[in-house]
């Protein structure tokens, strides 16, 4: 091997190495190959069940996988549709939620989630025991003008009887703002309450909201893009824009589309496979993403 030639390859190992130095997160497992589209997650600790679905043109079921990524719970959810199911929660009784509030061209006024009763998790059918349906009143035009692209919802989660859905971005001229809205834990139609906004970046690849999860204690609310997060702390009651917000870097850029906390330290993420990259289920500590931030 020639001098100009090993060069190259001692700088193309050594870049390698602090590629893979700088990668905070963990692979769990690859994601089973039927499940393309994994848009949403959310964790059991009681039977270390992570209970995911996938979006618009996939089938009306939710999937149980396993810690070795195997599908071991496979339920359809009748009498539905699945128009865009973007995320997955749960409340502290264990009951499921499915987030059918995909919106890409902010055109929709079907928007709703669809309450699963816990009970029902052990079978192959089930129907939902309740349906929330919503619209943001602040949204006048359907669709709104291309500057005004608020409207589209890919995260939420359940908290203390309400739903927290962040809104993904589609706006021409992309700065990164995301709303954040209220919407009642209960059966019927409601106008969504608006509780705020707060910018992420101007660069719509990086900073685009995929997910949102809350810690088991209540304490942290975390927000997705494909190669970061953005983390509020010390809030008061649901007044979570107004706690302390850090942007936490993943050092790994995928398609993730979702997240959840398996603890109130530890953060579970999914991405979906594109070009042969991603597909596959991570883990990573809040406490190892904080002392590289």
């Amino acid at each position: 091997m020639g001098l100009k030639n090993y060069i190259s390859v001692v700088i193309a190992f050594i870049f390698l190495s602090c590629q893979q130095d700088s990668n905070s997160l963990t692979t769990l497992y690859s994601l089973p190959k039927k499940l393309k589209e994994v848009s949403g997650i959310t964790y059991f600790p009681t039977n270390n069940l992570l209970w995911t679905l996938e979006d618009s043109g996939n089938a009306n079921s939710i999937y149980g996988l396993n810690s070795n990524g195997d599908i071991v719970k496979n339920i359809t959810i009748e009498n539905t549709e699945n128009i865009d199911w973007e995320d997955i929660s749960k409340d502290k009784d264990g009951n499921l939620y499915i987030g059918d509030f995909g919106n890409n061209d902010n055109l929709r006024k079907d928007l709703c989630i669809y309450k699963i009763d816990k009970n029902s998790l052990g079978n192959e059918s089930t129907t939902p025991v309740s349906k929330i349906s919503f619209a943001y009143p602040e949204q006048k035009d359907f669709p709104p003008k291309k500057t005004a692209m608020f409207y589209d919802v890919e995260g939420f989660f359940e908290f203390k009887n309400n739903f927290y859905l962040f809104t993904k971005n589609r706006s021409k001229g992309f700065d990164g703002t995301s709303y954040l809205y209220k919407v009642p834990n209960a059966v019927g139609f409601h106008q969504a309450e608006f509780m705020g906004e707060f910018k992420t970046c101007g660069d719509y690849n990086h900073c685009a909201i995929t997910s949102a999860s809350i810690s088991p204690d209540e304490s942290k609310v975390v927000v997705l893009s494909h190669d970061k997060i953005w983390i509020f702390e010390n809030f008061t009651g649901d007044n979570f824009l107004n706690g302390i917000k850090t942007e936490l870097y993943l050092n790994h850029f995928s398609q993730k589309e979702a997240i959840c906390f398996k603890d109130n330290e530890t953060l579970i993420i999914a991405d979906e496979k594109t070009k042969k990259i991603g597909g596959k289920v991570y883990e990573v500590s809040l406490k190892k993403l904080k002392s590289k931030s």
